[in-house]
């Protein structure tokens, strides 16, 4: 498995059996790999970019989102997820969980926006969406998560220290910094290690992390 830090919360990852995946699509640039499957967490339009679903999108291209964004991708060929419940696509499973904010107005909980749980050669993936530090990220350390991107920025979602203590609750093998706005991740990585030197920290970069 691959997997590429595109911009802000947008990565795209192969499966070992060539399968695209973008989460959060955002800037994808027109020559990118065509998609399988793409995945919006919320309706904001730096997580739900048309022009980039655009760019990436083939005939059998399959839209997910919550339920409660589903008349937004209305055009597209799509699926509403609905918490409690997991998918199946192409032998890849998808888990949706919650994600908003409990302090910062941007993403609340009524809204049911959503993070998500990417299983694919046995290996999972969470992507944490757009949300804080919040109670229901205690409960993803019994899922056994292989990497965890989490958004580190503090504008409008976690800071580098709740990004430490989500990484501590979820407790991956690999955390991934997202949606940071260019601040210097290297700080965050150190605030990790010195809390769990067991977890690894990639700053993705022009690199490609494989597993």
């Amino acid at each position: 498995m691959e997997i590429f830090w595109i911009t802000h919360a947008c990565f795209k990852i192969k499966t070992e059996k060539g399968k695209i995946i973008y989460t959060d699509p955002y800037k994808i640039p027109k020559d990118e790999e065509k998609a399988d499957i793409v995945i919006v967490s919320h309706s904001h339009s730096d997580h739900m970019d048309t022009k980039s679903i655009n760019n990436i999108l083939k005939d059998a291209t399959l839209i997910l989102k919550p339920v409660s964004i589903s008349q937004k991708l209305a055009k597209y060929n799509g699926k509403g997820l609905e918490f409690g419940k997991e998918y199946e696509f192409n032998n890849i499973k998808i888990k949706p969980v919650p994600a908003y904010t409990l302090i910062k107005k941007t993403h609340p909980k009524d809204n049911d926006w959503m993070g998500y749980i990417i299983t694919s050669d046995g290996i999972k993936i969470y992507h944490a969406g757009d949300t804080e530090l919040i109670p229901e990220m205690k409960d993803l350390k019994s899922e056994k998560i292989k990497v965890t991107l989490l958004p580190c920025g503090g504008t409008y979602t976690m800071d580098f220290q709740e990004a430490v203590s989500a990484a501590l609750d979820i407790n991956p093998d690999i955390v991934i910094p997202m949606h940071n706005w260019n601040k210097d991740l290297n700080e965050f990585k150190e605030l990790l290690n010195q809390r769990s030197p067991s977890i690894k920290v990639e700053i993705l970069t022009n690199k490609t992390l494989k597993i």
